[in-house]
């Protein structure tokens, strides 16, 4: 019976740490900042980052996301860092209201070029992806943790 338990605490643990389904995979180790400077077209990659704009075509929306390194869930961390800028396009259309600035979503597919783009006068290179999966996470929540001290606790 104790194994039992056992076997079964470790298998919840180990669901608590690995990446969710749609994420999983072997991808190229690769930042796309570093993907701007090297020849990866072709590559599978698996970025994240909070999204900065979204732009819908007649068939296909395409994200611009300020890329963040992952942790082990293959959510983007929540840090103040960025790997760089990417665009990711996927078929179909993706709500601006859903997919608004500052969401965090990671995103698998294959690099497909290097588009030449602009941050205000800047002309940057954004690796630009063919999403296969575009993974929207629920937003974080700040919560406050109030102590209070019992007066017969010591």
């Amino acid at each position: 019976m104790q194994r039992v338990l056992l076997a079964a605490s470790l298998l919840a643990l180990s669901a608590c740490v690995s990446l969710p389904k749609p994420l999983q995979g072997s991808f190229l180790a690769i930042s796309p900042a570093e993907a701007g400077k090297l020849p990866a077209q072709g590559q599978p990659v698996r970025w994240g980052g909070r999204i900065v704009a979204v732009d819908n075509y007649a068939d296909r929306s395409c994200f611009k996301i300020l890329s963040i390194r992952l942790d082990s869930n293959g959510r983007p961390q929540d840090e103040d860092h960025s790997d760089g800028r990417f665009i990711a396009c996927r078929s179909g259309f993706y709500d601006p209201a859903v997919f608004k600035a500052e969401r965090e979503v990671t995103i698998t597919g294959r690099i497909e070029a290097i588009e030449l783009g602009r941050i205000g006068e800047l002309e940057y290179p954004y690796p630009r992806l063919t999403a296969d999966v575009v993974y929207l996470w629920p937003e974080r929540r700040e919560v406050d943790v109030i102590v209070e001290s019992h007066p017969f606790w010591w």
